[in-house]
């Protein structure tokens, strides 16, 4: 049809007409009058009238009343094509999105993802039946089960395949059985025979990727459908729509299949578009299910290598016992130890604090064994009376300082001694500087344990570095970067039962540990105390005229100015190097400069960058200048601050000081000797020219012509 109506008298002159049906029914069509029903652009249906009563054929009069006839039903065509189409989309638009609220419901796999989708819509896909096949999606054997392959034992697979490759294999089948009574029956690894595939279609359209659609599946014969009832319920095929379900890499993931139209009819077009959404939609969900069990494998992956590091890191009992000692002295493992006697055995068996200068700024990590060390972080804890009071295990403590000292790296400046100097320097400001009035017990243990793990793990390159490198970590972490690996570390130990040593604390304690962690490791990261300068600065201003209970509630009753000045605290004890004696601080000054020059060589290497001085071991005659800038730039104000803040830490400022004129005589001596150098050259290119100074040896007062 064009879509006009048409007049057609006599079916010998027309050689368009078909006598196929006069054929098949014995009835003799001699004329007719024939018209379409038109939407738009699109034909509804055709309104024919055959062979007029009383007349050899159909007249103008006729063809006028037959088009008034014609314009009546296509207002009543109408309605009903809105209606249905109103319905079908309607269906449609129910179908995706009960799908879609079930999709993004359900992550953990594809079966329960697909399930949970196809169950919802049930009602709206107008079908007795349905049935999904989900494909295996394994594209090459493994090696072992290619053997028999290849040794002859076994015949090549010789079956269908799907477009990309894959035989076709469906591991699992949901029958979906909504005629009587609602099933659902999950089978896997389905028998050949399965009703839902016996018939041959579904690899059909696996192997081919093709929509079918089989409106009548007794007069089929190119499958193989069960012409009988196919279960004990009498269910018999009558129609069946075949889609496959396809994903976003354009795999075939899995084939649906819906039998029986519920009123009898054949599955039209709609039907394949409703079921066609569907199925697109499905298979692009599936992208959701790949991400998530891509997220899964690397936290699995991730806490398998966590683990393997613990083994590593994590202290052995004969690290734990070469501290504490129980066996020699009582005889006994920890475990079998009374929790007292473990506490005294391990308070003797490490050094005093005066003993060790613990609580002296000027205390130096050079004469003493990184073993030592170890010892004297412990003795920390018990001078913070922290350790009974909050029922850390001895072996406990002993394993988590063992374990933090290997979990730092054996590189030129942030290693262990480091580590333990900022820790030990947190003590010092919290016991001599008086700051620990400020602070609760459960703060200040926090906060020395957070000192000591500031930098664990630091790779020797900082963090500009592993941004222009794009390290693991920089891809990981947007900000701070090398400091949020270490507070991950820190809270990594914190889940090890083995080295927790906050493991008795309630939830609520364990939250305030968890918080000052961040606050006190972030903190170390220097583009931030920039930002929290002036803040500390307007806390000392207003301390200074107070009275010392004033001050004390004006700081400790606020829970912001204690971390203020916490993270400040931080920055001193990370950079407390620059303040120590005079023969400590120009050693660890040559270790700091090591390392970045370390990192400027991997700059010029690896980048192909040129470093900036600092990191440039070409300009290490320049360290002391650019000490003095360091520490009048960075440094001073810090320590400034707090020896106005509490008196306590004047040493630390009088230190800086009497370092910083070391550093300037040195780099006044760098410069003498470089104006030497520059007066030399000049000289010499000065020596270049005529002694008698003229140009071209003319005389400046005559001329002589």
């Amino acid at each position: 049809m064009t879509g006009r109506k048409s007049l057609m008298r006599l079916r010998t002159r027309n050689p368009k007409f078909s006598d196929f049906v006069d054929k098949q029914t014995g009835y003799a069509t001699k004329n007719m009058l024939i018209s379409p029903i038109v939407s738009g652009k699109d034909v509804l249906g055709v309104v024919t009238a055959l062979n007029k009563v009383g007349g050899t054929e159909f007249s103008k009069t006729d063809e006028e009343f037959f088009t008034k006839y014609i314009n009546f039903a296509t207002v009543i065509a109408l309605q009903h094509h809105s209606t249905y189409m109103w319905n079908v989309e309607s269906r449609k638009a129910n179908v995706l999105l009960f799908s879609a609220s079930k999709v993004f419901e359900e992550l953990t796999d594809i079966e329960r993802q697909f399930h949970k989708a196809l169950y919802t819509v049930r009602l709206y896909l107008n079908t007795e039946r349905y049935s999904v096949g989900l494909l295996d999606m394994t594209k090459e054997k493994e090696f072992y089960d290619e053997w028999p392959i290849k040794l002859g034992d076994v015949e090549p697979y010789k079956g269908p395949k799907t477009p990309d490759g894959r035989e076709v294999n469906f591991y699992k089948i949901i029958d979906y059985l909504l005629e009587d009574k609602e099933e659902i029956k999950v089978i896997p690894t389905p028998p050949a025979d399965h009703w839902a595939l016996v018939s041959g279609l579904p690899t059909y359209v696996a192997e081919n990727g093709f929509i079918c659609n089989m409106m009548n599946v007794a007069a089929d014969e190119y499958f193989t459908f069960q012409k009988e009832a196919v279960d004990e319920t009498g269910f018999v095929i009558k129609n069946v729509l075949s889609l496959p379900i396809v994903n976003k890499k354009e795999e075939i993931v899995g084939v649906a299949t819906f039998f029986n139209r519920k009123d009898g009819k054949p599955f039209d077009e709609q039907d394949e578009q409703i079921t066609e959404a569907l199925t697109q939609f499905l298979g692009w969900s599936v992208l959701n299910c790949d991400t998530y069990d891509k997220l899964n494998r690397t936290e699995w992956r991730r806490d398998i290598y966590q683990e393997m590091l613990m083994y590593q890191t994590k202290a052995t009992l004969t690290d734990v016992q070469s501290i504490l000692n129980t066996v020699d002295k009582l005889g006994k493992t920890p475990e079998e130890c009374d929790l007292k006697e473990m506490y005294k055995l391990l308070r003797a068996n490490i050094p005093e604090a005066k003993d060790c200068e613990l609580l002296e700024f000027h205390f130096s990590d050079l004469p003493v064994s990184e073993f030592d060390l170890i010892r004297m972080g412990i003795r920390c804890f018990f001078e913070l009376n922290v350790v009974e009071k909050f029922k850390v295990p001895p072996e406990v403590l002993t394993r988590w300082m063992y374990t933090v000292r290997r979990g730092y790296r054996d590189i030129t400046y942030h290693n262990w001694r480091h580590g333990f100097n900022v820790g030990q320097t947190m003590f010092c400001l919290l016991q001599t500087g008086k700051l620990r009035k400020y602070y609760s017990d459960l703060e200040a243990f926090a906060m020395v344990a957070a000192a000591f793990c500031h930098d664990i793990d630091h790779r020797g390159t900082n963090n500009l570095y592993q941004t222009k490198s794009a390290s693991p970590l920089a891809r990981l972490h947007a900000s701070s970067i090398l400091e949020r690996h270490h507070l991950e570390y820190s809270k990594n130990l914190m889940a090890d039962e083995n080295v927790n040593i906050f493991q008795s604390l309630q939830k609520r304690q364990l939250e305030t540990v968890q918080h000052l962690h961040d606050v006190c490791i972030i903190a170390t990261d220097l583009a931030l105390y920039f930002k929290k300068r002036t803040m500390f600065q307007k806390i000392v201003d207003a301390t200074e005229p107070m009275q010392e209970e004033e001050g004390k509630n004006f700081v400790s009753n606020n829970p912001t100015r204690k971390e203020v000045i916490m993270a400040m605290m931080m920055t001193s004890c990370d950079l407390s190097a620059i303040t120590k004696p005079w023969e400590v601080q120009s050693k660890v000054a040559l270790m700091v400069a090591a390392e970045f020059w370390e990192q400027g060589d991997l700059e010029r290497t690896v980048l192909e960058q040129e470093p900036i001085p600092m990191m440039d071991r070409n300009k290490s005659d320049e360290l002391p200048k650019m000490q003095c800038g360091f520490i009048n730039f960075v440094c001073s104000f810090v320590y400034k601050e707090f020896s106005r803040f509490h008196k306590e830490i004047t040493p630390m400022f009088d230190g800086l000081n009497n370092n910083l004129a070391h550093w300037k005589e040195l780099a006044d001596v760098y410069d003498a000797k470089m104006k030497a150098i520059e007066d030399e050259k000049k000289k010499l290119e000065g020596g270049d020219k005529p002694e008698d100074g003229g140009e071209g040896g003319k005389s400046k007062t005559c001329t002589v012509s």
